[in-house]
């Protein structure tokens, strides 16, 4: 008799100082191992540093993986890797079963088996963790979803793009609660195709255009805008390199709400966005991340 249980995996871990170090590293190791022999993540945790994962399904040679790393980031980062051993679990379900209903203001992110938790009163929006980035679980999406509310509830909003979308949640929220089109994008295939997938399941497929696009030079944008209304949950420095780009797209009064960034960089992010002539209204900050609710002073 066969067990259905999948097999233990083996783990190596590490942490690294920066964004572009974590990138360098992963770009590195992804390159040597072939495809399927290892797993590589990389994580931002809220003090700035970055935690590095390989999951292999069979054990690695630990002094060879020590030197590979060692010569891609470093003999300190290298003498710093642990090792272990990862128990036999189906860790999609437990993820699933760990994740309770989020609330954000009128907002309930959950999982299809949470369905039933959501009260009548709540938008809910169905988000799979395995899926792919943005349950709704992460400080910086529920700091979106929270000044979301604000917004909806104290101005009259048309036109709303979500920039850099991920699973969809927050263009699925702005539909549902709007009952309107909403333009969304990601320079990423495969969630593009989860964000499509997600408002279709979440009954706003029809008032949800997700489109694959770097930045905001796609003729989508200018036919979609200008908008009312700009959410972008990505990272500072992406967010402070289209400051100028997004100011273009932007209608009289726009309101734009900004997240992925940790506290740290906020003042940065701010300084960007206000010589484009948006000014900070809100500034909430979650388990050291920050969301931004700013207004174009134009």
């Amino acid at each position: 008799m066969t067990s259905s249980q999948p097999p233990a995996t083996y783990r190596a871990s590490f942490a690294i100082g920066d964004e572009q170090a974590a990138k360098h590293v992963v770009d590195v190791l992804t390159e040597i191992f072939f495809e399927g022999d290892a797993a590589v993540a990389a994580f931002e945790r809220p003090d700035g540093r970055w935690d590095v994962t390989l999951h292999f399904a069979d054990a690695p040679d630990q002094p060879l993986l020590r030197e590979l790393v060692g010569n891609a980031a470093g003999e300190d980062v290298a003498r710093g890797m642990s090792f272990d051993t990862v128990e036999a679990k189906d860790w999609v379900k437990a993820s699933l079963d760990d994740l309770v209903p989020v609330p954000a203001g009128r907002f309930v992110v959950h999982g299809q088996h949470d369905r039933a938790r959501v009260p009548n009163n709540k938008l809910g929006i169905e988000i799979e963790a395995a899926l792919a980035f943005g349950t709704g679980h992460h400080g910086t999406t529920r700091g979106c979803l929270l000044l979301l509310d604000h917004v909806l509830k104290a101005h009259r909003i048309g036109r709303v793009l979500d920039l850099g979308t991920g699973t969809g949640v927050l263009a699925i929220a702005a539909a549902k609660a709007l009952r309107w089109k909403v333009l969304a994008s990601d320079i990423d295939a495969a969630s593009v195709e989860v964000a499509r997938e997600n408002a279709r399941l979440n009954g706003v497929g029809d008032l949800v255009t997700v489109i694959r696009a770097s930045g905001l030079g796609a003729p989508d944008f200018a036919q979609a805008g200008p908008f009312d209304l700009v959410l972008a949950n990505i990272l500072a420095n992406p967010l402070k390199q289209l400051a100028g780009a997004m100011s273009a797209h932007l209608a009289p009064r726009a309101l734009v709400i900004l997240s992925g960034l940790l506290t740290s960089q906020a003042s940065g992010v701010i300084a960007a966005y206000r010589a484009r002539g948006l000014v900070p209204v809100r500034h909430l900050k979650i388990e050291g991340w920050s969301s931004l609710l700013l207004r174009s002073a134009n």
